[in-house]
Formats: structure tokens, sequence, C-alpha cells
């Protein structure tokens, strides 16, 4: 292979041929590793609390925002209606959350914290320092790899939604 046709959109040049069907050069395969470990180093934070990694994430985004419909709660945490209907069938056993017909929509299931639920939110306040603890990252890694992933993220979602 030239150079020529070795040189990727932006000018840089690529990798060359086989090289790059390495594994270790491929960014889904270190990012797969990445959030597969951080959600193992999660568990055993998580389970006093009663929480999943995603059942944390989803309580995260009520914290934030409660009274949200399903559909909007699937968009912000990027999680499928298939995911996400079990999960909150969980949550609500666990009497942390409430799923309701939205009286103005019927079609829209609002989800709203319960006391229990916005409860847990102070015995949840330590968890990001515990995670931070067990990994023994420095927070500047931190910063810097949750600003280029946030970059990623927006990357590839701009992409989805220009489809």
């Amino acid at each position: 292979m030239n150079n020529q046709n070795n040189m990727g959109t932006q000018g840089k040049e690529l990798l060359p041929g086989e090289e790059m069907l390495r594994l270790d050069n491929q960014l889904c395969f270190a990012l797969y590793v990445c959030s597969k470990e951080i959600i193992k180093k999660y568990k055993p934070i998580l389970e006093p609390l009663g929480l999943t990694y995603t059942g944390y994430i989803t309580m995260l985004a009520l914290w934030e925002e409660d009274g949200l419909t399903v559909k909007d709660l699937g968009n912000k945490l990027y999680l499928d209606s298939g995911t996400l209907t079990p999960l909150l069938k969980k949550l609500e056993a666990q009497d942390y959350i409430t799923r309701i017909r939205s009286s103005n929509d019927e079609r829209n299931v609002v989800i709203t914290l319960t006391e229990k639920g916005q409860n847990l939110k102070s015995q949840a306040i330590q968890v990001p320092h515990d995670l931070i603890c067990s990994v023994k990252f420095d927070m500047e890694t931190i910063t810097d790899t949750l600003g280029s992933l946030h970059g990623i993220m927006e990357l590839l979602t701009q992409e989805e939604e220009g489809l």
C-alpha cells in the first residue's frame, strides 16, 4: 500500500494493512474492556445499596430529574425499552421508584422516585469516591479521560442522530 491509500479523512496516516486488524489497535475493544472492568469495580460498592450498575445510573438520572418518562429516561441513559423495563420493574419492587401512566398521554409512563428512592441518594453519595479509590486514578486522569470520552460520545451520537 502506498502512503496515499493509508491516509484517513483528516489527512492523518492510518496504520498499515494487517496492523489495523490487531486487537490492541481496536478502539472498540479498548472501550469494551474498560467498560466491563469498571462495571466490575462498581459491583461490590453498589451491592449494599441493592443496585446493579444499570440501576445505579438510572437512579443518578432520576436524582438529577425526577418524573421522567420511560422514553426520556431511555434516551438519557442510551438504553432501549427492552433493557429498561425489567430494570424499572426491579427498582419498583425495591420501592425506589413508581411507574405511573401519564394522565396527559396514556402511552407515556412517568417514573418518579419514592421517599425510599430519594433517601437512597444520601447513601449513594460515597459511591464515586469509593470507585475512584478502587481504581487508583488521580483526579487529573479522571478529568482528562472523562473529557475524552464525552467527546467520543458526542461524535458517535451526532452521527446516529444525523442519519
